[in-house]
């Protein structure tokens, strides 16, 4: 879908990284930039202390598969004039700097755009390239806190809290890579490229969804309710026999089900849970109703009945067990690729949960050694 576009790719650790391994994997060439010597810092990240010695750390290799690694230096002027020349036929530029900091090396966008006037250029930061936070540093942690994530994550005794994984470092690469393509087919019919600045916090703001709007238009702030939905109840997480199950029962008439299910019929005409409305204010009540009756029958029992008779539920696994699920190996969201340094060892990466034409994105290529396609 994107044979053929080059992206010259200047970013480290995560949101950059990210953005371009989603383009990767829809075809897009991706050529990452790399201190000589250095490279994404992401190759010294990881638990496994040997790999991270190697360059080629956990983290990074999570996400640059399928992308070649020159050594460039753009303080040098052998390294800017290679610079200039693969920018000058790139498609995309990325980096993820400091606001401003590209510019300074000699590249702000009008001299970029001047050298190419059809790259896109994408600037990833944790607040935009203006504003007075533009020269602020950001990591993922940052966004969590100052987006108002953290204060809504956990139970009103144990917010704040960081969700569980970067959540804004994957925003900001997601919402990225939309931009970029979106600017690439605008490009298609104009021939000029364009400067996009894209700022985490705004994105992650964003991606908060009811949290942020139920405030906008209604003025209501959210608060931390641990594993409830504040739009819905029954909604959150339930005891069963083994452990816990999701329940998102949000429906009128899931929720009639759910009752029948559970041997509950009673519950339907209850005028404390009879509507949408009654059930929100009276969740607390409801939950330990239905609490009761989940616990007769174990979780994965549970999982099969209310999900066969249209009610969302499913166990909560951890990430081995979900990475477990035959659901994933259907459809191919895992790939087995060797391992950069050519050792025997199997390197499992992850798609992005697209198919196209019913079959999944996959890398073709290992990530690469730092430096491997110098000479490419």
């Amino acid at each position: 879908m994107l044979k053929g576009i080059k992206v010259l790719d200047l970013t480290n650790v995560l949101a950059g990284p990210y953005c371009s391994y989603q383009l990767a994997l829809f075809g897009a060439e991706v050529t990452k930039v790399e201190l000589p010597g250095v490279g994404d810092l992401a190759r010294r990240l990881g638990p496994e202390p040997s790999l991270n010695a190697a360059g080629i750390g956990a983290s990074f290799l999570a996400q640059n598969a399928g992308k070649k690694s020159v050594e460039l230096d753009l303080k040098s002027a052998a390294g800017r004039e290679r610079f200039e020349e693969l920018a000058g036929s790139a498609d995309v530029l990325l980096e993820n700097f400091r606001a401003g900091v590209l510019g300074r090396l000699g590249y702000p966008w009008e001299v970029l755009q001047a050298l190419n006037p059809g790259l896109i250029y994408c600037a990833i930061s944790g607040f935009g390239q203006t504003g007075p936070m533009a020269q602020a540093p950001a990591y993922d942690q940052i966004i969590q806190g100052l987006s108002g994530m953290m204060a809504i994550t956990g139970t009103p005794s144990t917010a704040p809290l960081r969700v569980g994984f970067p959540v804004c470092d994957t925003v900001g690469g997601l919402m990225s890579a939309l931009a970029v393509c979106a600017a690439l087919a605008g490009r298609a019919s104009s021939g000029r490229g364009c400067f996009l600045d894209v700022s985490m916090l705004e994105a992650s703001i964003s991606a908060m969804g009811w949290a942020v709007s139920n405030y906008l238009v209604s003025g209501v702030a959210p608060e931390p309710m641990g594993d409830q939905n504040a739009t819905a109840a029954p909604s959150g997480t339930f005891d069963t026999l083994d452990g816990p199950l999701n329940i998102a029962a949000n429906q009128q008439q899931q929720f009639e089900t759910l009752c029948g299910l559970v041997e509950r019929p009673s519950l339907v005409a209850d005028p404390r849970f009879s509507t949408g409305e009654a059930r929100k204010r009276n969740r607390q009540e409801l939950n330990a109703e239905l609490t009761a009756a989940l616990r007769a029958r174990p979780a994965v029992e549970w999982e099969r009945v209310l999900s066969a008779a249209g009610v969302p539920a499913a166990r909560i696994l951890t990430v081995p067990q979900a990475l477990e699920l035959d659901q994933l190996r259907h459809r191919g969201f895992l790939t087995d690729l060797t391992f950069p340094d050519g050792s025997d060892r199997a390197l499992r990466v992850m798609g992005n949960g697209v198919l196209v034409d019913s079959a999944p994105l996959r890398p073709g290529d290992p990530p690469p050694l730092l430096g491997q396609h110098n000479e490419h």
